[in-house]
């Protein structure tokens, strides 16, 4: 065969080649979305949100096709921000703090699921001489502005005729709070698992209050944005999916199960312990029931999502209330209750 001839062939051989390859579906343009970009979600430091680590360790999200990416952020605001701004798809916040932020996300935040109930987990530790709410009048109060624990003092002073203004904010953020309260530099802290073991460790300081004498005041949500629900929706159901798979492996696998979360939360399991009785987790009922409009009662979320809205703009934390008819999506927990009826 002449040089020539043989170049040819080779030249047709080769454009045929690239022509299949670039004509073949790339991970890009493929229809299963789970082979895509990661889906990026924010978690924190709350006992509810530290059982996602274990879908993390133990494949429980490429299980249900869920193409995930978990990014731990050390401060629980540092990650409200980074989901406001769009460097993140989603983010576990509480309803309230959803609401401050609603309004200036710039892909929008809707609470999909409901982890938990704050069941005595989120405490107002005080020095020995505080013995009642009046007390704290003048006080200085360690807490982060705007976020679950002021939240949480500022429903406790209402309730006792007093204002958020009747106490000094020493505003900080939650592990620093903890760290200047046990140091000697302020009355009070308010404080979440597991910065309240910091607290304690000042001699002669005690619980005051605690989110378990407020049913239902503070729900803990996976929140994604609404570009998230538009654009790639199986994977906010898959995020559910997960969610309940997780549970039931801490139903079946208590040990393991403690040892993640644990580790995830910088303590030993003794310690973890401590935080187990103050979280309730809520089952796909109790989900359902806290997304219904049907009650005027804080466990149903529309209606306390109204009471923290006024709230938040009555103390000056927003200026206006966000359009509370966009925060919530049921759609996900309904579709998870249907396939497992």
């Amino acid at each position: 065969m002449k040089r020539r001839n043989f170049l040819s062939l080779c030249l047709v051989f080769f454009c045929s080649l690239l022509l299949t390859i670039s004509c073949s579906p790339s991970p890009e343009t493929t229809t299963d979305s789970s082979s895509g970009k990661p889906v990026v979600i924010g978690y924190s430091s709350w006992a509810g949100w530290w059982p996602w680590a274990i879908a993390e360790q133990e494949g429980l999200f490429k299980k249900h096709g869920a193409n995930v990416e978990l990014k731990w952020f050390d401060g629980y605001l540092e990650s409200m921000k980074a989901f406001s701004a769009g460097q993140l798809d989603g983010n576990c916040q509480t309803l309230n703090d959803t609401i401050s932020f609603a309004a200036d996300a710039v892909n929008g935040e809707v609470a999909v699921l409901v982890n938990d109930n704050s069941a005595g987990n989120d405490k107002i530790i005080v020095t020995a001489e505080i013995n009642k709410v009046e007390d704290l009048k003048g006080k200085t109060v360690a807490v982060e502005a705007g976020v679950v624990d002021d939240f949480l003092l500022t429903l406790a002073l209402e309730e006792e005729g007093m204002k958020r203004s009747d106490v000094k904010i020493k505003d900080l953020p939650t592990d620093a709070a903890a760290a200047a309260f046990a140091a000697g530099q302020a009355d009070a802290v308010g404080a979440f698992p597991p910065f309240w073991l910091t607290a304690l460790k000042r001699e002669g300081s005690k619980e005051l209050i605690s989110s378990k004498e407020f049913p239902g005041a503070i729900p803990d949500l996976l929140v994604v944005s609404q570009k998230l629900i538009d654009e790639r929706p199986d994977q906010v159901q898959a995020l559910i999916d997960t969610w309940f798979d997780i549970r039931d492996f801490m139903a079946k696998n208590p040990e393991r199960s403690d040892e993640i979360m644990a580790q995830r939360a910088g303590v030993s399991v003794e310690e973890f312990q401590q935080f187990k009785e103050g979280t309730r987790f809520f089952t796909i009922e109790d989900n359902l029931e806290a997304f219904s409009a049907g009650g005027d009662d804080m466990k149903y979320m529309p209606f306390a999502a109204q009471r923290m809205s006024k709230f938040m703009v009555d103390v000056g934390f927003i200026p206006k209330g966000p359009d509370l008819t966009k925060i919530f999506n049921d759609t996900f927990v309904k579709a998870y209750a249907e396939k497992t009826a």
